[in-house]
């Protein structure tokens, strides 16, 4: 699926580097292994690059990453346009004062924190993670930024799994993926 800010964009040989694992974690889930993509220099960085285009289109001021492939991609997004990396981690990984959230996926519920001071109010921020499934996570994460009175511009995902539906839970034009499956 294509949307309009990205109907030009063609990342689809990246699925070269994307092995698939028939149930895991658990029967019935197809497992991405992103693993090929991140030991293929060309793969990962352009994977970085285009993600980072997408973050600088929106004029992101802050990259939020969610734990823990999100680190991996967010991180280095940040980095190369020069702005703030915060990541958003699971319960009691955080030292220090948090804010903390429960939230659904797709086998289970979690609980996600983001220190209480690690974003500016109304700073720009996009959230970037590796896999857009159910949304859950994402969603939780957004919810922690507005805790702090920033606002969430986008959300850039490398991978999105079409199926189950979870761009109709964010605001139309905010969700950005390079893969679909």
């Amino acid at each position: 699926m294509l949307d309009d800010n990205n109907i030009f964009d063609d990342h689809s040989w990246l699925k070269n580097y994307i092995t698939e694992v028939p149930d895991f974690p658990k029967p019935g889930v197809s497992f991405k292994d992103i693993s090929p993509l991140l030991t293929d220099k060309n793969a990962f960085q352009y994977a970085i690059q285009k993600l980072a285009e997408k973050a600088w289109k929106s004029n992101a001021e802050v990259i939020v990453g969610i734990e823990s492939r999100g680190f991996i991609f967010a991180a280095p997004v940040a980095f190369s346009l020069g702005v703030p990396f915060v990541p958003v981690r699971k319960k009691g990984k955080l030292p220090g004062e948090v804010h903390s959230i429960s939230y659904d996926l797709e086998y289970g519920t979690s609980q996600l924190e983001i220190g209480s001071q690690a974003i500016t109010e109304n700073a720009k921020v996009m959230i970037i993670d590796d896999v857009l499934a159910t949304g859950g996570s994402a969603l939780a994460a957004s919810k922690l930024v507005s805790m702090l009175g920033a606002e969430v511009i986008g959300f850039g995902f490398l991978i999105e799994l079409e199926f189950l539906k979870a761009r109709e839970r964010f605001e139309a034009g905010k969700v950005e993926s390079l893969l679909f499956y």
